[in-house]
C-alpha cells in the first residue's frame, strides 16, 4: 500500500448542498435530519458543504438515505443527482453527458 493520499471526489461537496437545499433545510436542519445533532456542529456541515472536509462513510450513507439515492451517486463525479430530491425510487444517478467541445 502506497501512502500517498486517496483522489476525493470533485463535487461531491456541491452534491451535498444540493440535497440539503432541494429538502429545504438549513445546515441545522440538515443535522437534525441526518440524525447528527448531538454529535457534529453546523460547522461540520459547511465545511462539508465547500469541500474543506470530507464526510465519513457513516455520513455519506445518511446523505444517500436522505436523498434516496445510492451512496455511489454522491461519490462518483460522472454522476449527476437526479432532479427530484428525495428520489421518488431509489436512484443511482443520472450518468452526466459530457460538455460538446467546439
Amino acid at each position: 500500500m502506497g501512502s500517498s493520499a486517496r483522489p476525493k471526489p470533485r463535487r461531491l461537496a456541491g452534491k451535498l448542498r444540493q440535497i440539503r437545499t432541494a429538502l429545504g433545510l438549513s445546515q441545522s436542519g440538515m443535522l437534525e435530519r441526518l440524525g447528527l445533532a448531538e454529535e457534529l456542529f453546523i460547522s461540520g456541515i459547511s465545511k462539508y458543504e465547500l469541500g474543506t472536509r470530507e464526510p465519513p462513510l457513516n455520513v455519506l450513507l445518511k446523505y444517500a438515505r436522505a436523498a434516496n439515492v445510492y451512496v455511489e451517486a454522491l461519490i462518483d463525479d460522472s454522476l449527476d443527482l437526479p432532479p427530484d430530491l428525495p428520489s421518488p425510487r431509489k436512484s443511482e444517478g443520472v450518468k452526466r453527458h459530457p460538455k460538446p467541445q467546439h
